[in-house]
């Protein structure tokens, strides 16, 4: 039986009642993920175009910043996962610690397989533009993923271990990215067969700590670990690499 839509909002309005620091976090993150996307979009209308293609990114933003937060709300009425955990600070910690790891790693790759010199989006836009893209690709990759998985698994095998459930969302999803990566490394043939098999495993690595640290911490400290990645990996070293590589 269909549930009224007076039921449905009643709902909402106790869930937004009773977890109001999570909202309030997460719109302290998307207001200015959006202001950021703005400015870069402002200062170059093309920078987004080999990510979003012709889509409007400032809407495609938008989109994707309300999607999150129906997405969120969902896994937080369930009880799955939280957008800011009771443990966050030392979530942040460990989503930072693990993420400094990476990112050195992928540094060293790369003065060995020696990406192309035009991956990263040029200092000083990058600042801003891969915190932006940073929260985008977390919606993405990782949250929309999670709840469509989950949800209709909990529906359809209601005596199953909810644990279980959650691995296996958590293994998947975490496929999704390094398959996206490497099949675009391969089909651009510009690399080495190693360098695709490696970052396809980089990346997958990459997806599994964040998805765990979602699970274990909450949405916050999954974002960190992108930031900082990005910090190390996109933003200073893209501003280094092209100064000592090329």
């Amino acid at each position: 039986m269909v549930k009224p839509m007076t039921t449905y909002f009643e709902i909402l309005i106790e869930l937004v009642s009773s977890n109001r620091v999570q909202y309030l976090v997460y719109t302290g993150l998307s207001v200015p993920v959006f202001g950021f996307a703005v400015i870069v979009y402002l200062s170059d209308r093309l920078v987004y175009q080999r990510f979003l293609g012709k889509v409007n990114p400032l809407i495609a933003f938008l989109v994707v910043i309300l999607l999150g937060l129906m997405l969120l709300s969902i896994l937080l009425y369930k009880n799955w996962f939280f957008i800011y955990g009771p443990q966050n600070s030392k979530g942040i910690l460990v989503a930072a610690g693990l993420a400094s790891v990476f990112g050195v790693i992928i540094i060293l790759v790369d003065t060995k397989a020696v990406f192309p010199p035009k991956m990263n989006v040029l200092f000083p836009e990058s600042v801003l533009f891969y915190p932006a893209i940073a929260f985008f690709a977390e919606i993405l990759f990782h949250v929309l993923p999670v709840t469509v998985l989950l949800v209709p698994l909990t529906a359809i095998f209601k005596q199953a271990d909810l644990q279980m459930m959650i691995w296996i969302s958590i293994l998947l999803v975490a496929l999704l990215e390094p398959v996206y990566q490497a099949s675009g490394m391969a089909s651009s043939n510009q690399y080495l067969t190693w360098v695709v098999v490696y970052t396809g495993v980089h990346i997958f690595l990459i997806n599994l700590c964040q998805l765990l640290i979602f699970k274990r911490y909450d949405f916050v400290s999954m974002y960190t670990f992108r930031l900082v990645y990005y910090m190390f990996w996109h933003i200073g070293w893209g501003y280094l690499r092209l100064r000592l590589l090329f």
